[in-house]
């Protein structure tokens, strides 16, 4: 429990109207025409699902994390933790209270939007692929850069598909002053003139120096290495949440009254749970099956009952048709 993951995510709701926890807000689903519930869960380093709190829809990510990481540190008396979150949730204000509160963190850093001195010093690096680098930010917080050819290759790919879209755009004489702004790659247009609106091609050069950099912040005593390694886990906890979404089937929520949100959400992270510890059993006896493959075929193993109504005796059975609900049956010995 020493280490922690957390992470926010969205739950829309298919209606019109709000209420005091069912409101419109920035959606990681895209829907932000639909009234959502925000939901804040976090996981151990193996992923499990440690505790998770729903806020209203419009609260803001950053302001959702202290109090369930507070929360359960108190209810367990837990001692020193470390805190692991994506650079969604870095902000001065979380930085002030996660450190005033004795925690230890990683984060996700902002590595474009650091000061210029910083900024300088981040691409002086030349690293090499799989080469990492530590620079101290101030008294309690450093920062760690690492570079990936891999991601390097994502990061030109993404700029590159941006400028695509953004030359179609300008072609088509569709855009206008209003799209000028810091949104995606938005950022590359400039107005050209009085009305124009072009692409700032500089600019996309320029931004083209920090593919393949990705930058951690932390005020730990761990090495660069450990650092990255246990960021590297953050994958886990978006798996809880794709998993929950689409195999545990959390949406679409069909409750209107708090306390029934409150529920729905309270049994799909207790199945959650269940689905990690089939998952674990299935690890440990090395079995060839995925935790999803070993629930579709659990789902067609059928067991009867026949009464017989000359002594009113019960015979049950379980029927074992195929070789794939053979080998799941020994390995839980039903």
């Amino acid at each position: 429990m020493s280490i922690v993951f957390y992470d926010v995510t969205t739950l829309y709701f298919e209606i019109d109207d709000q209420d005091d926890l069912r409101k419109t807000g920035f959606s990681k689903e895209g829907r932000h025409q639909n009234p959502q519930i925000v939901l804040g869960l976090l996981v151990s380093v193996g992923g499990y699902p440690l505790a998770y709190e729903i806020f209203e829809g419009n609260k803001y990510e950053g302001h959702t994390m202290l109090p369930v990481i507070d929360a359960f540190k108190k209810k367990y008396e837990l001692g020193k933790m470390v805190v692991i979150a994506d650079s969604g949730l870095l902000s001065n204000e979380n930085i002030i209270d996660l450190q005033g509160n004795g925690y230890e963190f990683i984060l996700g850093a902002r590595i474009k939007n650091e000061k210029q001195p910083l900024q300088k010093q981040i691409l002086s690096l030349k690293l090499k692929n799989g080469e990492s680098a530590l620079l101290k930010k101030d008294e309690q917080t450093r920062l760690i850069i690492s570079y990936s050819l891999s991601r390097h290759k994502k990061d030109q790919a993404n700029r590159e598909r941006g400028l695509l879209k953004l030359e179609k755009q300008v072609k088509s004489g569709r855009l206008t002053k209003a799209n000028i702004n810091n949104r995606g790659y938005n950022k590359y247009l400039k107005l050209d003139g009085e009305i124009k609106v072009d692409i700032d091609r500089d600019k996309f050069t320029a931004d083209g120096k920090w593919d393949g950099l990705k930058g951690y912040l932390t005020n730990t005593t761990l090495s660069k290495e450990e650092i990255i390694e246990n960021y590297n886990h953050l994958w886990r906890i978006e798996k809880a949440f794709r998993v929950s979404k689409h195999d545990l089937k959390i949406r679409p929520i069909d409750h209107r009254l708090h306390r029934r949100i409150e529920a729905h959400v309270c049994i799909a992270f207790a199945a959650y749970k269940v689905f990690k510890e089939l998952e674990r059993q299935l690890y440990e006896m090395k079995a060839n099956l995925s935790p999803e493959k070993a629930i579709e075929i659990a789902k067609t193993i059928y067991s009867l009952k026949v009464l017989n109504p000359l002594n009113n005796e019960v015979v049950e059975q379980t029927l074992i048709l195929n070789e794939e609900q053979k080998y799941l049956s020994q390995l839980f010995n039903f």
